[in-house]
């Protein structure tokens, strides 16, 4: 992490399960992004952060360690819990991502070179075209339509070498691919690295969009369950529970030790 990032991660900081989670409002955090990308070296690579994220970290230490170089930003109602319990007050801001990139791109009047690496095929072509159409004074390359398959991983790699990207946004949902983000993407192939979660299928229209007073409401993640089916809506819900349980008990030891906390029913 560059020197900027460090700053803004030291003095905005709130510890969550040991991990420093940025608390920026929506004005300086975008303030932030725009000032990372206007240093001609280093790079910065940013998690927005779930709380099926941090619970993964609890179990993973290699995972953990990831995390703890990233900035991350806090998304979901779950974080404010967590923050008024360990800190007394909530976060300035959710960020999920599917909302702060596109402002970002919009934020950013410097035209920046943008490389994707999507979820699938479908959804990249499509959360491009709608990019195109946002910010049109950007370009916006699609390096791969996934990240999925072992043997293509490598492939990308060679197709981000020369491309001399300002920010490559990567569809990572999963602690092996942020994994591999951090293994792979060196300091030259761009200059802000985003592990953006759902952002290509919430873009591409692939997930149903949360109404705005919903989200301002902060009921996001009720409104999801009701959206999914009755299995995958019960293990969202016990995976959040977990998620707050572990924030009101954490003593810096990880407790990974029930079913409760699977990382794999969490949401």
């Amino acid at each position: 992490m560059n020197l900027i990032a460090n700053f803004a991660v030291l003095s905005s900081r709130r510890a969550i399960f040991d991990l420093p989670v940025c608390d920026l409002g929506w004005d300086d955090a975008l303030v932030l992004f725009n000032e990372l990308l206007s240093i001609p070296v280093g790079q910065t690579s940013v998690s927005f952060v779930t709380a099926r994220n941090m619970l993964m970290a609890l179990r993973d230490s290699d995972y953990r360690a990831v995390l703890a170089q990233n900035l991350l930003l806090p998304n979901g109602p779950g974080f404010n819990i967590a923050s008024k319990v360990a800190h007394g007050s909530p976060f300035s801001a959710s960020l999920r991502a599917a909302d702060f990139v596109p402002a970002l791109l919009t934020f950013m009047e410097t035209p920046r070179r943008i490389g994707l690496i999507g979820t699938n095929p479908q959804e990249a072509r499509l959360t491009a075209a709608k990019f195109r159409r946002h910010a049109p004074w950007h370009e916006f390359t699609v390096i791969s339509d996934t990240l999925s398959h072992t043997e293509g991983r490598s492939r990308i790699v060679d197709q981000i070498d020369g491309q001399m990207l300002d920010i490559l946004v990567v569809g990572a949902r999963t602690p092996f691919q942020e994994k591999w983000i951090q293994e792979n993407i060196r300091a030259d192939h761009a200059r802000l690295v985003l592990a953006v979660g759902d952002l290509f299928d919430v873009v591409a229209g692939m997930i149903r969009p949360v109404p705005k007073i919903v989200r301002t409401v902060g009921l996001e993640r009720a409104y999801r369950w009701t959206q999914w089916p009755a299995r995958p809506g019960l293990r969202s819900g016990l995976g959040f529970a977990a998620f707050l349980y572990y924030a009101l008990r954490y003593d810096g030891t990880p407790h990974a030790d029930t079913e409760l906390t699977d990382a794999r029913s969490a949401s």
